[in-house]
């Protein structure tokens, strides 16, 4: 008898404390629900649904997918509760904030505080020509910060782009979606298949995945500023190992923003994850070093009197 497909929990639906509103999202990994609690709070709802391994059956429940499936449906389960729980524990301006995780319908849910505004993603998309330089570094300078704060507690974020980098109604940014945070700075390597997004993942998270580390987070930091200077994603990690075809920064934004930031993002989109900087420290640091100004072109009038002075002196 063929697997049925996957669905979302209906609109109305009462998940403990929690009424579903909407479905904000659906997809590989799980789904994504606006809902509010008894107070009127609104909160996004994220279910761990992985569709490879799991469905929902006749009533409310998730059930593993085959027998098959089933150990590393359980696995996954396990650490995205122990993602919850990690993420629980950080409170920062710029990391989506978890106010609970529970157990329900034999799967785990994630409550987070839902933030207003949209993605980079749209941003740039709305921007008829490259993000500016300024906006660049002041985004990415305060994203930083938070993500130090998710290093701290050996978590890795493993799916930073655009699209999960939010700019709320106030300018500031927050990182959402930690659904690839699937190991930890010291815990072993999981059993589930590793999830990507091309042009933004790190070239260590296709195959050698044991060489992951908060460089690899780098790496998509500077991808996702390379793509609000081109407006497009970076070539693919696998196929600039193959061939880096590749346009560095340095030559595709003269002219744009200055040459220290597009070597600091040729800096991040190393191969060798060893070249690139090893901390998020690091790279904020160089993101916050004074640019020098550019001397302005002097009128002929002026240079005719320094002229002078000088060989009066």
């Amino acid at each position: 008898m063929p697997a049925q497909p996957n669905h979302s929990l209906p609109v109305g639906y009462q998940l403990l404390e929690y009424q579903i509103d909407k479905v904000l999202s659906g997809g590989g990994f799980s789904y994504v629900y606006l809902a509010h609690d008894k107070e009127g709070n609104t909160v996004a709802i994220k279910e761990y649904l992985p569709s490879s391994l799991a469905l929902r059956d006749d009533g409310d429940c998730v059930v593993a997918a085959s027998d098959e499936a089933l150990a590393s449906f359980r696995h996954g389960l396990k650490s995205f509760f122990e993602e919850g729980r990690a993420l629980a524990k950080i409170d920062h301006h710029n990391i989506v904030r978890v106010v609970n995780f529970f157990r329900a319908n034999e799967t785990v849910y994630m409550v987070m505080q839902y933030e207003r505004g949209r993605s980079l993603q749209e941003h740039i998309q709305l921007q008829a020509q490259p993000v500016p330089e300024n906006f660049v570094r002041r985004v990415f300078g305060e994203l930083l910060t938070g993500l130090r704060e998710v290093h701290t507690h050996k978590l890795l974020h493993l799916d930073i782009k655009p699209a999960n980098i939010y700019i709320r109604l106030d300018g500031s940014p927050v990182l959402l979606d930690f659904g690839s945070a699937r190991q930890t700075l010291t815990e072993a390597q999981v059993k589930l298949a590793p999830t990507y997004t091309p042009g933004f993942a790190a070239p260590e998270q296709y195959l050698e995945r044991e060489k992951l580390g908060p460089w690899s987070d780098v790496y998509s930091i500077g991808a996702s500023m390379y793509a609000c200077l081109t407006r497009i994603p970076p070539l693919a990690a696998d196929q600039r190992v193959r061939h880096d075809a590749l346009a560095p920064a340095i030559q595709a934004g003269q002219g744009i923003y200055s040459e220290h930031l597009l070597q600091t993002i040729d800096w991040c989109l190393q191969l060798d994850y060893l070249k690139r900087p090893q901390s998020v420290f690091t790279l904020q640091k160089a993101l916050r070093e004074e640019i020098p100004a550019i001397p302005k072109k002097k009128s002929l009038l002026s240079a005719i009197c320094d002229r002078i002075n000088g060989l009066k002196a």
